[in-house]
């Protein structure tokens, strides 16, 4: 049986990840509060922020608004 969770970017009960995207409390939240199809969708979006404006991801400041832009997509916020 598929795990659903109550996605907070579409505020509907949808299959759920099947696993944390990463460690830690962040990914705890994500795995327990978004969906699978936003956690596709945003990482999709993520490719293209970081091939459309060049992000070094190397660079502290680029990941902390690559964060942010996250935080905004996944909150069903306005979003670079």
């Amino acid at each position: 049986m598929t795990r659903t969770v109550k996605c907070k970017k579409y505020n509907l009960e949808l299959p759920g990840l099947d696993q944390q995207p990463y460690p830690g409390p962040k990914g705890l939240e994500i795995y327990e509060n978004i969906s699978k199809k936003a956690w596709e969708e945003w990482l999709n979006h993520q490719k293209m922020l970081i091939n459309e404006r060049k992000i070094n991801l190397k660079d502290g400041q680029s990941r902390k608004w690559l964060n942010e832009q996250m935080e905004l997509f996944l909150s069903g916020e306005e979003y670079a």
